[in-house]
């Protein structure tokens, strides 16, 4: 809303993802920022209709300001980093987990990995088309991972950080013979989906991932122990769910 509506401000469906969430709020920051007008914006799938043609030119530099807001150069550079390490993007799994450390859509993030060439336009071609879903079963050992869920990997850059995670959300370890502790309240080991090939070299796979349940009240810690070291590393789990709406604020 503009000042003639008594902004500004923006409203958001409280019942969205919180990617949709945060993505929704940058494009419309965008609008305010660039003096657009007020306006409402019914798709709850920007990226669906992104290329087609079908948007007036405000629309798309307000997706534009979103991109580079969510995901300025320092910030993308330090997530590859942390991901897929000097080489860059090899797999398009690590392009999704790029996407999990700064909070945004994958066929968002890939298109912004290629207009800062991190990526080709060949790689970015084949891999916006890859389905989330796939790239999750692939990241769990080939299990079958619940709709509307994401996986965050656990790995030892991950020694220190929080992870931001919604209810329903994995965490996997991606180390041979690592495994968890057992999880604090709030946290569960996660044995679901279809049997995969496991990570762990004789440890049962169900020590590996950990699900993030409606019992999680604001943060926990979770310990990982690894193979053939006296020194287990920690992470912070911070759950970004329920999200409160404007029927709680402002009750009736």
């Amino acid at each position: 809303m503009d000042e003639d509506d008594d902004g500004p401000a923006v409203l958001l469906n409280a019942d969205l993802d919180v990617i949709t969430q945060r993505h929704t709020a940058a494009h419309e920051l965008g609008h305010h920022r660039l003096g657009h007008r007020s306006a409402a914006d019914d798709n709850l799938d920007p990226s669906a209709r992104w290329g087609d043609r079908s948007w007036p030119d405000h629309e798309k530099v307000a997706e534009a300001f979103a991109a580079w807001f969510l995901m300025p150069r320092p910030a993308v550079l330090r997530a590859v980093k942390q991901v897929a390490g000097g080489a860059g993007p090899s797999r398009p799994e690590h392009v999704y987990l790029v996407a999990r450390a700064l909070g945004t859509s994958y066929a968002g993030t890939v298109r912004h990995l290629a207009r800062l060439r991190l990526l080709t336009h060949e790689q970015a071609d084949r891999w916006h088309g890859i389905a989330p879903s796939a790239l999750k079963s692939s990241l769990c050992g080939g299990r079958n991972v619940p709709s509307g869920s994401h996986v965050h990997a656990v790995g030892t850059p991950c020694h220190g950080r929080r992870v931001y995670a919604d209810t329903g959300d994995l965490l996997v370890l991606l180390m041979p013979g690592a495994h968890f502790d057992p999880p604090p309240p709030g946290l569960a080991l996660w044995t679901g989906g279809a049997p995969g090939d496991g990570q762990g070299k004789g440890l049962p796979h169900k020590w590996q991932t950990l699900q993030v349940t409606e019992d999680l009240d604001g943060s926990a810690t979770v310990t990982v122990n690894i193979a053939d070291s006296d020194d287990p590393f920690g992470l912070a789990v911070t759950r970004q769910s329920p999200r409160t709406g404007s029927d709680d604020i402002w009750p009736t």
